[in-house]
């Protein structure tokens, strides 16, 4: 049983082949970066706007 899914690890995926082989996997990978970057910048803009609020309670 170990063996079988040892072997089976060891394959490719097929549809990363496919993706890549279309070219979008690009469009996946972009995707992925625009909303890992629209994240940052709302928890970068939140920060900003939390610190601005704790300054005047002070």
């Amino acid at each position: 049983m170990i063996l079988h899914i040892a072997a089976f690890a060891q394959e490719k995926p097929e549809m990363a082949d496919l993706m890549r082989s279309n070219g979008k996997i690009y469009v996946v990978v972009a995707v992925c970066l625009t909303i890992l970057i629209g994240l940052f910048i709302y928890v970068f803009l939140l920060d900003r706007k939390i610190s601005r609020l704790e300054k005047g309670k002070d």
